[in-house]
């Protein structure tokens, strides 16, 4: 089964259009589909048009918003009621091709868990194309995630992916990266992109100041989540040792200039050199202090999440349920130690794995 998420916000002259082509190919295909329209606090007709939509087709499926909370939400809503074994992102506005979905769902099935559409031929003015294009190479560089579209909201994934991540602000458009960092596989497929013929783009020249900053928190979410303290406890380090060695530079010839007759004494606060290195030692013990903050916070999310993705085990979910609850509790646990098995399938005698 497939589901198709699609948010909207102000789309309601595209919708049935969009759906109608959705049921054309579905029906070609013979695909069990669910269609998830995800109403973002529209203003327009947008939620009588799912609805009626929804009245006459058992396909469809509404969520509306209470508000406009943002793409990453309103997609978030949609992931949690889809059924499907494949899940489906694209936009209202017609520009996403829906002929596309089989060329998407046979890249999956050749063993990639998330598959991102790529606009490869663009149908957008010049002064949208060329940020998007500096900013995916950006993206591809500091993440080591080589996709030429991250913008793109055509994109395909396994459900399990939404398992282990979850979106918040805007980073939806940073799933394939944050994916990959807990070990799903991340392809891309050229996909056809259709001129715009309703409505106007959401996005405006505030999405390139906005798309840095959720980049810089990507990657400090990937590389450093688990141990923040590599990041802010280096530079601190690094800080902190400059300015001790400034100062005990400056240290030793303040007191060399007294021990020697014909040196000329030498005044520390008459030294730039002497505040720039005392700003180094606060600035250093800051950041290993800020270091450590963040590495109480991991630890206190690390007891309510794990900081590791299972694909699969050797024992069945029945049997290793009440070992973890019984670690929680501190109390033995009432399964049998035989149950347990290790990678090969063989029991460990003493219950240990």
């Amino acid at each position: 089964m497939i589901s198709i998420v699609i948010p909207v916000l102000n789309e309601c002259d595209s919708l049935a259009v969009l759906h109608a082509q959705l049921i054309e190919v579905i029906n070609e295909h013979d695909y069990l589909a669910e269609i998830l329209f995800v109403d973002d606090g529209s203003s327009d007709a947008s939620w009588q048009t799912i609805e009626d939509l929804a009245r006459a087709d058992p396909h469809v499926q509404g969520i509306r918003l209470r508000r406009n909370f943002g793409k990453a939400s309103a997609l978030s809503a949609g992931f949690d009621a889809a059924k499907g074994q494949w899940i489906f992102t694209m936009d209202a506005d017609l520009q996403d091709d829906p002929r596309e979905i089989p060329r998407f769902i046979e890249k999956v099935e050749s063993g990639y868990d998330v598959v991102s559409g790529w606009k490869k031929r663009r149908h957008d003015p010049w002064h949208k194309v060329f940020p998007s294009r500096v900013f995916n190479a950006l993206v591809s560089w500091m993440t080591g995630v080589k996709l030429h579209d991250h913008n793109c909201g055509f994109k395909c994934y396994r459900a399990d992916v939404f398992e282990d991540v979850r979106l918040y602000g805007e980073l939806h458009r940073f799933v394939p990266v944050l994916a990959a960092a807990r070990g799903y596989r991340v392809s891309e497929v050229v996909v056809h992109h259709r001129p715009r013929e309703h409505g106007r783009s959401k996005y405006g020249l505030l999405r390139i100041p906005k798309g840095m900053l959720d980049l810089i928190t990507v990657k400090f979410l990937t590389g450093f989540g688990q141990r923040p303290q590599h990041m802010f406890g280096t530079i601190g380090m690094i800080s902190f040792l400059v300015g001790m060695i400034g100062l005990s530079w400056l240290s030793g010839r303040w007191v060399v200039s007294r021990l020697v007759v014909d040196w000329e004494p030498i005044h520390l606060h008459q030294r730039a050199v002497f505040y720039y290195s005392l700003g180094a030692v606060l600035l250093g013990a800051q950041f290993m202090s800020i270091g450590f903050v963040a590495e109480l916070f991991a630890a206190i999310q690390r007891r309510t999440s794990s900081p590791y993705s299972i694909a699969a085990c050797t024992w069945e979910e029945a049997s290793i349920l009440p070992l973890q609850e019984s670690a929680r509790s501190g109390e033995p646990s009432s399964t049998s130690p035989a149950t347990v098995r290790v990678a090969d399938g063989s029991p460990k005698p003493d219950g240990t794995t």
